[in-house]
């Protein structure tokens, strides 16, 4: 239910990869629906940006998106201070290694994996760019299950209804300014939102191994979403 309120209030103003084959979750996904996975493991993201939080943005609102998807995602935070302690918190070290200690450790089926290559915000057009790659990985057997990229463009601009210059110049600044008042947050939020609607359900789903000829997203996208709550 909150999956699907949150998405309601995403609305998809373009995207480039539309004209991509269209194919089934089961064809596009076929290992996540053998392997039957439950406990996914929340990776620290991989951050190749100039901002230092975008790393924490993602990391703490991961889990919504999954847990609503039928997973058991082990708690973020007890996870991240875990893998501190263990000195994995730099992901990028562990991103071609082998996961199974990280299985036998936290008895995980699954390492998400969050590579975030840009995050640009801009005032002047009220908009923050991301682009972020999710890579989910089995423990048991190191596979690439998942993997999606895309370049999503969070708008923030906002309407007065005002016409002419004047309302021009009025949505322009207040557009402005609910850009810079823009939490980080529900930008990451939007994000992950988008990108898992096409995720294979887990164990814990109604939908469980049933929405395999639900057609897949593609591999690459750009897309451009607005939050409706600014």
């Amino acid at each position: 239910m909150k999956k699907a309120l949150f998405i309601s209030c995403l609305i998809v103003l373009s995207l480039a990869s539309c004209s991509a084959p269209k194919v089934a979750k089961s064809a596009a996904y076929p290992q996540m629906y053998e392997q039957e996975s439950l406990t996914v493991l929340l990776m620290p993201p991989i951050n190749r940006t100039t901002n230092v939080e975008a790393k924490e943005y993602f990391h703490t609102t991961l889990n919504v998106p999954l847990a609503n998807a039928g997973y058991y995602v082990i708690p973020p935070f007890l996870s991240m201070e875990i893998l501190k302690k263990e000195s994995a918190y730099d992901a990028e070290l562990f991103l071609d290694s082998s996961l199974k200690p990280f299985g036998e450790i936290f008895g995980a089926d699954l390492a998400v994996f969050t590579v975030i290559n840009k995050w640009d915000k801009s005032s002047i057009g009220a908009t923050v760019k991301v682009e972020v790659e999710y890579i989910i990985k089995s423990t048991m057997t190191n596979e690439v299950l998942y993997n999606r990229k895309g370049e999503v463009i969070y708008d923030a601009s906002v309407s007065t209804g005002a016409g002419g210059v004047l309302g021009l110049v009025a949505d322009l600044a207040i557009s402005a300014l609910n850009t810079a008042a823009t939490k980080y947050v529900d930008v990451a939020k939007a994000c992950n939102a988008y990108t898992f609607q096409d995720l294979p359900t887990g164990k814990y789903s109604p939908k469980f191994k049933l929405d395999g000829e639900e057609l897949a997203g593609p591999k690459e996208f750009q897309v451009r979403l607005k939050n409706q709550a600014y």
